[in-house]
């Protein structure tokens, strides 16, 4: 299983959120996004529809009846009723759950930054995991780990 730590810097969460999941949607994978903050998914909910026609990235809120059929499904819990391998972590805030997936995004900035260090730390080491750490610099992201 890979982890792979985002440091944002001064990247946005929302965006960077919507172009690991074009990507993923691309390879014709599923994602699960997590957050405990509705707020935050609400926002990302907006800027997913707004991707335009040529780049819409289809996705729904968790609590739908088609939340099995959401290639991309925007959640405050860790089940994936969609069936997704991929969980992306947008609150910087580590869940064990993501263990269970086969890739996992972990989103973190300033603010999360020591729960980031913290977790990196208690993955070192653990059998079939591969961690990757990258960080953004002038809006490209470099891989440091």
């Amino acid at each position: 299983m890979r982890v792979d730590f985002y440091q944002l810097g001064a990247a946005q969460p929302d965006s960077v959120i919507a172009a690991i999941a074009a990507k993923l949607v691309g390879e014709q994978q599923r994602l699960l996004v997590v957050a405990g903050d509705e707020g935050l998914l609400a926002r990302l909910d907006r800027q997913l529809w707004d991707q335009g026609a040529a780049s819409f990235l289809p996705h729904g809120l968790a609590g739908g009846s088609d939340d099995a059929a959401q290639p991309i499904l925007l959640s405050t819990g860790t089940d994936a009723p969609n069936l997704a391998r991929n969980m992306l972590i947008a609150d910087g805030e580590w869940r064990e759950a993501a263990l269970g997936y086969d890739r996992a995004f972990y989103l973190f900035d300033e603010a999360t930054l020591e729960g980031a260090r913290l977790a990196w730390k208690l993955l070192a080491g653990r059998e079939g995991i591969e961690r990757n750490y990258w960080s953004n610099e002038d809006g490209k992201w470099v891989k440091k780990a």
